[in-house]
């Protein structure tokens, strides 16, 4: 049984579409990321939902800690939320800079694309539920849900300089968002492009089918007989091809005085008959003289010219 390896998409301008709209997409994801690392305005997007009351404070850690009492920072106020989300970013543009040049190549086949856009769908939810991620470590104030500056407008923010903080946290979760989509896409297709249709399950019969007809007609070759030292080429024999050997399997070399010319000599006869083959070899053996020397060419040299006359 033949493996197929897919090598084309079914919808070749759509994968080139989403490469266009993933760079986009992945150029803002790594900007916004970039910007918010290390700590640009978490801290301070926690304080300001504090302040309001819809989340913890972070003062609370340093109380919690003073009093030699074990605190666990929320997910969604983590320095590792941040740091995720930073790396999903650089790996994905990393996987746009590689598949991108492949997909013009013609090397970056369906089977790699399952397996790129697999992990990108398995770590993209990840850094969704992070951002979504509660806070339920102060019981007078919990957080059941998303944190504040997703669930509700940027306007409510108790400072004004956390207004602009908080459309940066919103847009980058919509970014992420919509990159899983892309993402989803881009696996989807992948796969049913793994798939062969009846078209190319009859290119690739053909194909086969060529193949080995052109093995079957390179196996048949002429049969290699040896030959004997007294041949013209240095062998004794003359050439034998299947056309000469079925000729000589006939018997047709019995009744042509010229045929045995390179083989062994005919069996001497008890009747003193001169046979006709003897005598056509003793005329050719005795015309046949050796060629005379052939002369040397002269050096022509062309006489003088001759004097104008006035």
């Amino acid at each position: 049984m033949q493996c197929y390896l897919p090598r084309k998409y079914r919808a070749p301008l759509l994968f080139k579409g989403l490469l266009v709209f993933e760079l986009a997409l992945t150029i803002a994801l790594l900007a916004l990321t970039g910007i918010a690392a290390p700590n640009l305005y978490r801290d301070k997007l926690w304080q300001d939902g504090a302040d309001n009351g819809f989340n913890s404070s972070p003062d609370e850690m340093i109380y919690t800690l003073a009093n030699y009492k074990p605190y666990e920072v929320p997910r969604v106020w983590s320095q590792f939320q941040t740091n995720f989300n930073l790396v999903i970013a650089v790996l994905s543009m990393f996987f746009l800079l590689t598949k991108a040049p492949m997909f013009l190549l013609g090397v970056f086949y369906p089977p790699f694309s399952v397996v790129v856009h697999t992990s990108l769908v398995v770590l993209y939810p990840l850094a969704i539920s992070f951002q979504l991620g509660k806070d339920m470590s102060d019981p007078q104030h919990p957080q059941p849900g998303p944190p504040w500056y997703i669930t509700k407008n940027c306007n409510v923010a108790s400072r004004p300089s956390n207004i602009a903080y908080c459309q940066q946290a919103k847009s980058l979760f919509a970014i992420t968002v919509v990159a899983l989509a892309v993402f989803v896409v881009h696996l989807g297709l992948a796969i049913v492009s793994c798939f062969p249709t009846d078209e190319i399950r009859e290119k690739q019969r053909r194909r086969l089918e060529r193949r080995k007809t052109l093995d079957e007609l390179k196996d048949l070759r002429s049969p290699v007989f040896p030959l004997s030292p007294t041949s013209p080429t240095g062998n004794g024999f003359p050439p034998m091809t299947p056309r000469t050997q079925a000729f000589n399997t006939l018997g047709g070399t019995t009744d042509l005085p010229l045929r045995n010319h390179y083989g062994s000599q005919p069996p001497a006869s008890t009747n003193s008959t001169p046979q006709p083959d003897q005598d056509i070899k003793l005329e050719i053996t005795s015309s046949v003289s050796p060629a005379p020397p052939a002369p040397q060419p002269q050096m022509y040299f062309p006489p003088p010219p001759k004097k104008a006359t006035k």
